[in-house]
């Protein structure tokens, strides 16, 4: 498993093993969580230190998909999706649930950080795919994208109760949205049974939206996308995803490029590859032939006694990079077209040309079968 310089193995941070169960990894977490917590060691910078690596484990060894990458692949297989939090209360805000008041409020400094009011989430992204051609991607472009989402319901304006209705406030939690069960020094915060977390219920739904306060639609939007893309490449449109459920932002809408595949272009990174069949005279004598580019038909020229299979590297005519003005390079693969069928005239030539191949040998033929008859007299 691959590693990252300055960064510690997960498993190691929460002294578990490779193939410790949801329930160990959880367990070793909160045991970290309470000896490493800020509130314990005012000042002590390494504990803080300590906080944050262990939350970012936790956040990573305790989803299944990322875990399975991280297994596989190590710190650079998460390419980028690894947590890094900057402040402990961003730690406070991802995993507050699953520890409840008592381990991150009340317990450790509650009544100094002040009792929190109730979080709002973001709402959930989306995404999209582009088909794009190659000719396309090689230079900036707009395009015209369509996704799913929700929108707030326009006959409730998104309370989700019958018009002339409210929700009203959830009895259960006194409208906290959770409830906090306690023992001894540790409390356990859920989300509340009752409203499942929205601090409110509905006598009667929206029958439009059934109570939920959203309704799908179809949204469209214009696009730039820049050159130099390639398939995978991920653009991100802040605000456009799912409504929040509890008034925080909406979500984004990540549009994911593909490129369809190209009759004479093979792209690898930002260089692209072509294979042009070429006559054997040509490579003999040297010939001037045209070859394709990205930017219409340019001349080629071909010095006599060229081999099949020689490579011609056009600089800076391959793609564009999306992150700078350099472009790549077009290599040019030329190699002997052989005839399927020879007229009577084409073989008679061919012949005499054997003729006289057989008795003006190479020097690479030469050192070939010198080769040879030394390998089988030695075999």
């Amino acid at each position: 498993m691959s590693t990252m310089a300055g960064k510690r193995d997960y498993y190691e941070i929460l002294g578990v093993s490779r193939t410790a169960s949801e329930k160990e990894i959880s367990e070793a977490y909160r045991k970290l969580a309470l000896k490493y917590h800020p509130d314990r060691s005012p000042g002590d910078e390494e504990a803080v230190g300590r906080f944050k690596e262990a939350a970012e484990a936790f956040e990573v060894l305790s989803k299944s998909d990322k875990r399975a990458q991280y297994d596989r692949y190590g710190h650079a297989g998460l390419a980028g999706g690894a947590p890094q939090f900057q402040d402990v209360s961003d730690i406070f805000d991802a995993f507050g649930d699953m520890f409840g008041e008592g381990l991150f409020g009340d317990f450790f400094g509650g009544g100094r950080r002040g009792r929190r009011a109730r979080r709002v989430h973001r709402g959930a992204d989306v995404q999209c795919e582009v088909l794009l051609e190659l000719r396309e991607a090689a230079q900036e472009t707009t395009k015209t994208i369509e996704f799913e989402r929700h929108a707030q319901c326009p006959t409730c304006s998104g309370t989700g109760a019958k018009p002339g209705t409210h929700p009203e406030r959830c009895q259960y939690c006194g409208g906290a949205g959770h409830v906090v069960q306690r023992a001894g020094i540790f409390s356990m915060q859920s989300t509340c049974p009752s409203c499942q977390g929205r601090g409110t219920v509905i006598r009667e739904a929206c029958q439009k939206c059934r109570g939920v306060g959203f309704v799908g639609e179809r949204v469209t939007r214009e696009i730039t996308i820049p050159a130099g893309v390639d398939t995978g490449t991920r653009l991100r449109l802040q605000g456009e995803g799912e409504p929040s459920p509890d008034g925080g932002p909406r979500g984004d809408c990540y549009v994911f490029i593909r490129l369809t595949e190209h009759p004479l272009f093979h792209r690898d990174g930002h260089d692209l590859a072509c294979q042009v069949p070429i006559h054997y005279a040509q490579l003999a004598l040297g010939a001037t032939i045209q070859v394709p580019t990205l930017d219409g038909p340019e001349d080629l020229t071909i010095p006599p006694g060229t081999q099949s299979g020689e490579v011609f590297r056009l600089r800076g005519r391959g793609m564009p990079s999306p992150r700078s003005r350099s472009r790549g390079d077009l290599l040019i693969q030329v190699y002997v077209e052989v005839p399927k069928k020879l007229d009577e005239r084409h073989e008679r030539v061919l012949r005499e040309l054997a003729e006289i191949e057989n008795t003006n040998v190479t020097p690479a033929r030469t050192s070939f079968f010198s080769k040879l008859k030394d390998y089988f007299q030695t075999s």
